[in-house]
């Protein structure tokens, strides 16, 4: 009684493998949560790259994806979930939102070439260009992934 039905699922697909890359993932699901931007109406699902499946990519209503640039590209565990929701998926999840965020110590260009070039050929539309985050996340990279999630969140309880 008296709680905001769910109405939008917000699935969260990510590869954390560092310190770095897991404090990115807590400020973001901090943002996507945020009373603010989420008033009860959007569930927030997450799943690790390499257990994200096929039915959570058709049941979700929006994506946020998170990825380490290893050696020049998105991570192998992304590409996976990418590679295991393609086809089946392409017809079924167009036009549906997502953010993203890339870091890396390095060049993040091919992995952000890489994530622009699937979820185009996905046909999911981006409420904002994808972060890239190099070396140690500043307070204000946290704040930019907080503000890029909580946009997100925003953005499927308002539709």
């Amino acid at each position: 009684m008296g709680q905001t039905p769910v109405v939008a699922r917000l699935l969260v697909v990510h590869h954390t493998p560092s310190p770095a890359t897991q404090e990115l993932l807590e400020a973001a699901l901090s943002g996507a949560r945020d009373p603010d931007a989420n008033d009860g109406t959007v569930e927030v699902v997450v799943r690790p790259a390499l257990t994200a499946s096929v039915v959570d990519a058709l049941e979700a209503d929006g994506y946020l994806l998170a990825t380490p640039a290893n050696i020049g590209y998105i991570s192998g565990a992304l590409k996976h979930f990418f590679d295991t929701i393609y086809y089946p998926c392409l017809e079924a999840t167009r036009r549906r939102p997502y953010a993203a965020w890339v870091h890396g110590n390095l060049d993040q260009s091919g992995a952000l070439r890489a994530m622009e070039s699937i979820t185009t050929g996905l046909q999911w539309q981006p409420v904002a260009p994808v972060l890239t985050v190099t070396g140690a996340p500043t307070k204000g990279d946290l704040a930019a992934v907080r503000d890029l999630a909580a946009t997100l969140a925003a953005t499927l309880g308002s539709a």
